[in-house]
């Protein structure tokens, strides 16, 4: 409403806007034209203001008055947050697709090392989802440790690298991730670290209940 009365007071105020103009000398009508375009531009100003202060046209009061309300009812009960093994499965695909690695072993090493969680940090300063030290994250360009995906696909591009190392030996290459590959090749298989021989021994148990891979 307040729109068409601006309208309205443009085109009474100052009539249809050029029309007898052409009968006006030249400057008359360019100083003319200016004024009338300060006051159009200071009217819908006005305008703009007086409805930003809480004037509502009749019409869209009436419609909210009479039209029905959606009745839309959201709580914190109607979501149900995904388990921790659950939560990366689409990241975990998408690094075992550009790696050419078994998803299992991703979802292992990850259970493995952080148990899934993101803030995961070592005292030794691993860091994320698949424990990686600082040395080893700026290796592989990594600038946030505690962002899933970021972490995961690097940790993917890592237990690739290891695999190639070991000419695809899953346990060799387990054993370099948790101890190093010079502790590996120095001991030439798996070192006698209780730590690492639990590591392998875990995530080649967890290998063998996902189906597909030996436990021994």
């Amino acid at each position: 409403m307040e729109r068409r009365k601006v309208c309205s007071i443009i085109c009474v105020g100052y009539g249809p806007l050029g029309l007898h103009d052409h009968h006006k000398p030249h400057h008359y009508r360019r100083r003319r034209g200016r004024k009338r375009r300060a006051a159009i531009k200071g009217l819908i100003v006005g305008a703009m203001v007086f409805h930003s202060h809480g004037a509502r046209p009749k019409a869209m009061q009436r419609a909210k008055d009479t039209l029905p309300m959606a009745d839309v009812k959201v709580s914190l009960d109607s979501f149900a947050a995904l388990p921790p093994p659950l939560a990366y499965n689409h990241i975990i695909k998408e690094a075992a697709a550009q790696n050419g690695i078994d998803e299992d072993l991703i979802h292992a090493v990850i259970a493995t090392e952080s148990a899934f969680n993101s803030l995961a940090e070592s005292t030794a300063g691993a860091q994320g989802l698949m424990q990686l030290m600082p040395e080893l994250q700026q290796q592989l360009g990594v600038k946030d440790p505690f962002d899933p995906r970021e972490n995961i696909m690097a940790g993917a591009r890592y237990l690739r690298q290891l695999l190639d190392h070991h000419r695809g030996n899953v346990e060799l290459a387990l054993a370099s991730y948790n101890a190093g590959m010079g502790n590996v090749s120095r001991y030439r298989g798996i070192p006698p670290f209780k730590e690492t021989r639990n590591y392998v021994k875990k995530i080649r148990t967890m290998l063998a209940e996902a189906g597909g891979h030996p436990a021994d």
